[in-house]
């Protein structure tokens, strides 16, 4: 049996390095604009690596883009706030975000390894991030970059050369080097090992991992692949059609998932030990945001979703689910777990 937890009131969470309350992200307008982010609340806290994970087209990277401040229309953010070091980042200028960018926090990109200008040397793409930020020459920019990249273990006289002259996990190894360039508080790795082999997967990962031990900035993870998260991440938060299900340290997701959704994708990729068990996956696919099912939003694809419970099947139908206390930092939103818990 499940038991939720009553935390003491106003000691929901406390304030970390980044807390979302209440975000809401649409895309176009009109009657039906596309509410990629919906409500959501999520808290991060410095040193910490928060993975995000779903499917794709569940608002993972619409958050990341709304951290930063870099959506673009239609794009808008319709409800709540987003606060860095307990400042909300939604009433700065223009001047001010700017500078909030990279030198607070940072991000690589999905397909960082084509992010790259092909027509410009690695250093000079160095020098134009840091010179836009801070009043720095250009012999002492190319000097960092270099030392830059000998720390994600790149030679520094790959400043000279150009994008098309690296691997694919050289040029990614370049965009995390950049990103680290003034230092932020906070990176956002956005699908960081895309495209690569899991051999250089890992080693990417393995860099992440010791250079936050040395600068010690935070890691918000995003990423499809829940296998990942399970190495890497201190925490991690399952999202699904634009809300966050389910909240949880890494090991105890991985030991006691309590939302469906959650335990399809852990079903979804194989053991790396143990015996071997079939891969199972989740039937169906995510619902159009411009219009999403009433009630909880994965019940048209939950196996628990049975019209022969009727009154449970009334509430998954109809009542959209909040996130409850489980235990501490695990949190869910199912209607499951609040019958199992009465």
């Amino acid at each position: 049996m499940t038991i939720l937890v009553e935390q003491p009131s106003g000691s929901r969470r406390k304030t970390g390095l980044l807390e979302l309350r209440g975000l809401a992200v649409e895309y176009g307008f009109g009657p039906r604009p596309a509410r990629a982010v919906d409500g959501v609340d999520l808290a991060l806290q410095e040193g910490e690596v928060l993975g995000l994970a779903g499917e794709s087209g569940c608002g993972k990277t619409t958050i990341a883009n709304a951290v930063l401040q870099i959506l673009r229309p239609p794009a808008r953010i319709a409800a709540g706030s987003i606060l860095f070091e307990g400042e909300d980042i939604l009433g700065k200028s223009t001047d001010d975000l700017r500078r909030y960018r990279w030198r607070n926090v940072s991000m690589v990109l999905q397909s960082a390894m084509n992010a790259l200008n092909p027509v410009m040397r690695v250093g000079d793409q160095f020098v134009d991030a840091m010179r836009a930020h801070e009043k720095i020459n250009r012999k002492r920019a190319l000097a960092r970059a270099g030392e830059l990249l000998e720390l994600v273990g790149i030679d520094h006289r790959r400043v000279s050369s150009y994008p098309h002259q690296l691997s694919g996990g050289m040029r990614q190894r370049v965009v995390i080097a950049m990103a680290l360039s003034l230092e932020p508080e906070l990176i956002i790795l956005d699908e960081p090992t895309t495209a690569l082999d899991v051999v250089v997967q890992r080693e990417i990962l393995q860099q992440v991992e010791a250079l936050k031990r040395d600068f010690g900035f935070a890691v918000l993870f995003i990423t499809h692949d829940l296998s990942l998260l399970l190495e890497f991440a201190d925490r991690i938060a399952i999202m699904y059609a634009g809300e966050i299900v389910e909240t949880a340290p890494a090991a105890r997701l991985a030991e006691n998932p309590q939302h469906p959704y959650t335990q399809g994708l852990l079903r979804s990729f194989p053991p790396l030990s143990g015996p071997l068990t079939p891969l199972t996956g989740i039937p169906g696919s995510p619902p159009d945001l411009r219009d999403p099912p009433t009630g909880c939003r994965f019940h048209p694809r939950c196996p628990h979703c049975l019209p022969e419970q009727a009154d449970l099947y009334r509430r998954q139908t109809t009542e959209r689910p909040t996130l409850r206390v489980i235990e501490q930092g695990h949190e869910v939103a199912c209607h499951l777990v609040a019958e199992g818990a009465e």
